[in-house]
């Protein structure tokens, strides 16, 4: 029950509170992910379907402990010191990523928004890392993996690398287009993740 509560915590602060805060100060809404056919919309429905599954796999261990043998879980990776190793991940990643929302301000999306021109944020953690907020996301997901090993949670694990992968280039990309010299000059100087 507190890992689903902590992923409910999580889940708000990150994305309906901070999309809140961004909308209340620039009238715009941060969600940007397309319904198009494209790899941006298609990523937003991974994220989407991840999202979901994440949600389903807690609430089981919250409300249903006697299905957990159907998630397959990996009982020679249970182990309490990976268990606090794991929840220390997620804690770090809930304020890192918080904090690299921060430094975003009023340029923070979820995905790519064509529409309305955003500034170029390169300091504060964006100054050691280009996707701190991805990093974050990330550590998260290994943080989860260790406190609950399973085929679902490695799954969700798997699929999201895979898309927050797919998101970064595609955001690189659209960056360039928008800031040209500018974003290249930044990607030479901070690396990628760390």
């Amino acid at each position: 029950m507190t890992l689903l509560i902590f992923f409910l915590v999580y889940f708000f602060l990150i994305f309906i509170l901070r999309s809140f805060l961004v909308w209340k100060k620039t009238g715009v809404v941060p969600l940007t992910f397309n319904k198009g056919d494209d790899a941006h919309g298609y990523n937003g429905k991974v994220f989407s379907i991840i999202s979901i599954i994440e949600l389903v796999v807690l609430g089981i261990y919250a409300f249903a402990p006697s299905w957990e043998k159907y998630l397959l879980p990996f009982w020679y990776l249970e182990n309490q010191y990976a268990v606090y190793l794991g929840w220390i991940l997620l804690t770090l990643s809930l304020v890192f990523v918080w904090f690299a929302q921060s430094n975003m301000r009023e340029s923070w999306r979820i995905g790519i928004d064509e529409e309305n021109k955003t500034e170029l944020i390169t300091d504060g953690l964006f100054s050691y890392s280009r996707n701190p907020i991805f990093l974050g996301i990330l550590l998260a997901n290994i943080g989860l993996f260790l406190v609950l090993p399973n085929a679902f949670i490695l799954m969700i694990v798997s699929l999201s690398t895979i898309s927050i992968n797919t998101q970064v280039r595609l955001e690189e990309e659209f960056l360039k287009n928008q800031f040209g010299a500018e974003y290249v000059q930044y990607q030479s100087n901070v690396r990628r993740w760390i």
